[in-house]
């Protein structure tokens, strides 16, 4: 079994969710009491924040790229930046490390390709949903995207800060993320991305009435895929 290196507590609600995936899909493929071996490095989430908060998406390159490496260095096989927001840095990352990076957006593009649907709405942070990232690289792959309107966009913002990343689950958000959802179905989508690893908490399948990608797990299984090849 390869090692995993997390690059995680952005914020530590889903970074906890991402060893549960792992540790769960390696236990149902192997058996018995077997599980993931893992290095985590693990941040205060408040100083990530702040970062994006300044703009510093610069300053905030350098420090995961300089821990990547120190993961790498302790013996990661593969990495994992388990946050969707902070892989506008993932090219610095890239860089400061000899060992695969297995990216979210390439593991999304993929299930979105396998699954053939063509234009989907992108939920997430502010940031997510206004920058290029992941519209360029889904358009680049053959999907459309479809963003929340500027007070949608508002809701689902603010729900993951002052809510999802503290850990606080509240069924009124879930009913707000739904109804944000049904106006990205009207508005065209045909599946939905949930691009902020934290939204998983919060929705799920069940909740939506087209097909729905889970970065997070499927971020966590693309590991396991790594890691057990």
């Amino acid at each position: 079994m390869r090692t995993i290196g997390l690059l995680g507590g952005m914020s530590w609600e889903s970074s906890v969710e991402y060893e549960r995936l792992i540790n769960t899909e390696v236990r149902t493929r192997l058996g018995g009491s077997a599980s993931a071996d893992l290095i985590i490095r693990s941040y205060n989430f408040a100083d990530i924040e702040a970062l994006q908060e300044q703009d510093a998406w610069d300053r905030a390159g350098d420090l995961l790229a300089a821990d990547a490496k120190l993961i790498e260095e302790a013996g990661a096989d593969v990495i994992l930046l388990c946050t969707n927001t902070m892989h506008v840095v993932a090219d610095a990352i890239k860089k400061a490390i000899t060992v695969p990076f297995i990216d979210i957006i390439d593991v999304t593009t993929a299930a979105i390709q396998r699954s053939g649907v063509t234009k989907v709405g992108l939920l997430g942070t502010r940031y997510t949903m206004e920058g290029p990232l992941y519209r360029d690289r889904l358009l680049s792959g053959g999907i459309a995207v479809v963003v929340p309107p500027p007070g949608d966009r508002t809701i689902v913002h603010d729900i993951i800060f002052d809510e999802l990343v503290r850990g606080i689950i509240r069924d009124t958000s879930r009913h707000a993320y739904v109804e944000v959802i049904r106006r990205l179905v009207d508005a065209g989508a045909h599946g939905i991305i949930a691009g902020c690893t934290e939204i998983e908490l919060l929705v799920d399948q069940d909740d939506v009435p087209v097909p729905w990608f889970p970065t997070t797990r499927l971020h966590a299984i693309a590991a396991v895929d790594a890691a057990l090849a």
